[in-house]
């Protein structure tokens, strides 16, 4: 078994990470106290899920994963909430006080004091582990916690385990939504200090999601928790190959094969289609080919910028659901033979397609 461990980091991190193991709960047919009724069983005997829970003797499915904020409002949500029984009491780990959006007290003052603590936490969950693959983890740049703190466990991360993949999912601060003024000095700390521990990195903004959430969504005033529910479908899509069996199963060190061209570029832009209201979903009929084309469109994309001006170095196609690999195929064609879509020429078919 090829197992993940996530650690989520600050309010951010924990409150994405909430909405990332409701999501996986219910695709995997898995209750809130962590039992899963037989009858329920979705993957009809396939265990690939267990890269993401752990199942214990008495049937109880464990998330491998970790929570940690400086201090306690947003953890004790989780520890009073609906899923409190589904997550072992050890990983729900918090400070007294918070990084108060600093970086310098995420990573030197106040994280320094919890930082053995976590560890000890992430050792216990990799010796539960046949082989583990690596580590996903969640936080956003803006905070101090999120920030500081990532930086140093990061840095922790990379002396213990050193051959371990480590992909983060980062909300970088957006260009016109702030919730701290100090937010672009604490991403630029947190990103020079991480740049040569992880080999991966999946980057996000609010105001990308905030936009994607009133077009697609029809959502007037999207409250954090729509945003985090989107972000789930994201990351449950980019692990659905780790968590599923399929036509073609992606390896987490694949991801970084395909996609990071130089250990330093490891920042690959995220786009997800379609994104479509619950009301409209049962009136649309999507091909792959539209699906294949939307995924280029910049509106579709979860950071604001426009990769048009640019050239791609790389891309990674993952389609989720009954498609075939003919179709992939097809509409992969059809991408490249469109002249907006350039790629660098030391990288001229830079595509991989993966159902």
């Amino acid at each position: 078994m090829r197992e993940c461990i996530s650690i989520h980091i600050g309010q951010g991190g924990c409150q994405i990470g909430n909405a990332c193991w409701e999501l996986y709960c219910l695709e995997h047919g898995i209750q809130p106290d962590g039992q899963k009724p037989s009858d329920k069983s979705m993957g009809c005997g396939d265990d690939s899920f267990e890269t993401f829970f752990l199942e214990t003797g008495a049937g109880k499915h464990v998330p491998r994963a970790i929570f940690v904020d400086l201090e306690p409002t947003v953890v004790d949500e989780i520890r009073t909430g609906t899923y409190r029984q589904l997550f072992h009491p050890d990983v729900l780990i918090t400070g007294k006080e918070d990084a108060a959006n600093n970086y310098a007290r995420g990573h030197y003052s106040v994280g320094k004091e919890i930082v053995d603590l976590v560890l000890d936490r992430a050792r216990k969950l990799a010796d539960q582990c046949t082989g583990l693959q690596g580590f996903f983890v969640f936080h956003a740049f803006g905070g101090g916690t999120g920030s500081g703190f990532n930086a140093l466990m990061m840095e922790r991360l990379s002396v213990d385990y050193g051959k371990k993949t480590k992909v983060e999912f980062s909300i970088f601060p957006a260009p016109q939504i702030s919730t701290a003024v100090v937010e672009p000095y604490n991403a630029i700390l947190c990103t020079h200090s991480t740049l040569e521990h992880s080999d991966c990195s999946f980057t996000y903004d609010n105001e990308a999601i905030y936009d994607i959430c009133r077009r697609n969504l029809d959502i007037e005033r999207p409250t954090y928790t729509n945003l985090n529910r989107l972000l789930a479908q994201v990351v449950s899509s980019i692990t659905a190959s780790l968590r599923f069996d399929g036509a073609l199963n992606v390896d987490l060190t694949e991801f970084q094969t395909n996609l990071v061209p130089y250990p330093r570029i490891h920042f690959p832009l995220v786009t997800y289609a379609p994104t479509v209201s619950a009301e409209k979903a049962y009136h649309e009929q999507l091909t792959v080919m539209e699906i294949t084309y939307a995924s280029f469109d910049p509106a579709n994309q979860m950071v604001k910028c426009d990769p048009r001006h640019g050239k791609y170095m790389s891309c990674c196609m993952l389609y989720r659901g009954d498609v075939a690999p003919k179709d992939v195929n097809a509409s992969i064609a059809s991408i490249k033979t469109r002249r907006t879509i350039q790629f660098v020429d030391w990288c001229p078919t830079g595509f991989k397609g993966v159902t």
